[in-house]
């Protein structure tokens, strides 16, 4: 007989009735790419290191491929050694941080890192400082979350340290001291910053009279111009454990290797492994990043962040030609991404639709802020993966649908 009913009752199920209560709104259906997309961590394409990496594929396989019949390549869960030597090579050569191996964890990618991070530190109603302006993809996690958010205004030499201590002392009069400082001193996103050592130093200052900790995201710091290399706040920092720190390839090298990296005390990290329920992050992105960065990354890293400097130079110049006295910004000084900032009464993210209808994406600033309101009059361009000539076109279009005085 038909299934159509059972028991003489119809026979209907709707999966979406048992959703928890508390989810987000469902993605849309992908459709593509837009042909101006100033959005996300992509990167330039011609840059992929395609021939090292199939190098250093055909090189670690033949090598040490029949090691992946074991979880974790049959080592530490802390990721594979090879790469982890690496991580605490290249910090030691290019941030003055030094770093022991059985520091580092490898992550799949640093949003898993900020997750681990976040899983481990905070509760609902938890208070959570972070830059003013910020990661657009840590402000939606931190919502999702339940914590209270509070921003912390930045200048040209990044988080304010006075008024870091107001908002520090608030949170301690409300009986909940923030969990921690979320910062990304080099290269900060959006607005392309650097905190200078003299700041560094002045924070972690600010930080020492409270018992708070501090959240380092150093995921654009290989892609710096506009100023020498600081050291980080792990560096810095006295007490050992006040800082956890986050870094990535998945800009210096490419997104779509999920391989990311925390960097903490051996104590805190073995913490964090009793979260980490995933198996291991990928092994054969870890042993072919491990080869290829042996040999290649500083130069690959350096040819990479000549070109990026050279986009950001094609968009300001692009931004200054077709939006004139309407906007500000600040060149950064690495990285992908420039934040541009409109007059008060202008929102963009009012914008979106009609850009999106003319095949152009952009953040528009309510979702990288702290405080959506002061945040509505900015946006945020990505320049890491169009090419400079899609860019000027994408920008001059842009212009016209905003058609600003």
């Amino acid at each position: 007989m038909p299934l159509a009913k059972v028991w003489g009752r119809p026979l209907s199920f709707e999966i979406g009735n048992l959703y928890r209560q508390d989810l987000p709104p469902p993605e849309k259906p992908w459709s593509g790419i837009p042909e101006f997309s100033f959005v996300g961590g992509n990167n330039d394409e011609a840059n992929v290191p395609v021939a090292g990496l199939t190098e250093a594929a055909a090189r670690v396989l033949q090598r040490e491929g029949r090691r992946l019949a074991i979880y974790n390549l049959g080592g530490s869960p802390l990721g594979h050694e090879d790469l982890r030597n690496f991580v605490s090579d290249k910090l030691g050569i290019r941030a003055a941080t030094t770093v022991e191996p059985d520091q580092v964890l490898i992550t799949s990618g640093s949003l898993q890192a900020l997750d681990l991070v976040n899983d481990l530190l905070l509760s609902p109603g938890d208070n959570v400082i972070v830059e003013e302006a910020t990661y657009g993809g840590m402000l939606s996690r931190l919502h999702r979350l339940g914590v209270v958010v509070h921003g912390v205004r930045l200048d040209s030499d990044g988080v304010c340290p006075e008024h870091l201590r107001e908002v520090l002392d608030r949170c301690v009069s409300e009986g909940r001291p923030a969990k921690y400082l979320y910062t990304i001193p080099t290269v900060q996103n959006p607005t392309g910053s650097c905190m200078p050592l003299e700041r560094r130093l002045k924070i972690l200052e600010v930080m020492d009279e409270y018992e708070t900790a501090i959240f380092e995201d150093d995921c654009y710091a290989d892609l710096l111009w506009g100023c020498a290399r600081p050291p980080t706040l792990w560096e810095l920092d006295q007490t050992d454990t006040r800082v956890i720190y986050c870094g990535s390839f998945s800009k210096s090298i490419a997104p779509a290797l999920r391989v990311g990296y925390l960097i903490a005390d051996s104590s805190i990290l073995q913490q964090i492994l009793a979260l980490k329920v995933d198996a291991g992050s990928g092994a054969l992105e870890q042993m072919i990043v491990a080869e290829y960065a042996a040999s290649h990354f500083n130069d690959h890293a350096e040819q990479l962040t000549s070109v990026l400097h050279r986009k950001a130079e094609v968009m300001a110049e692009a931004v200054e030609t077709h939006f004139g006295n309407s906007v500000e910004f600040t060149m950064p000084k690495g990285g992908i991404f420039m934040w541009l900032v409109f007059a008060e009464d202008i929102d963009t993210a009012e914008f979106s639709a009609a850009a999106t209808r003319n095949g152009i994406e952009f953040n528009a600033g309510a979702g990288w802020s702290a405080n959506s309101e002061w945040g509505a009059n900015k946006m945020r361009l990505c320049f890491g993966n169009p090419t400079e000539d899609v860019i000027r076109e994408g920008v001059r279009r842009l212009s016209e649908i905003m058609n600003l005085p």
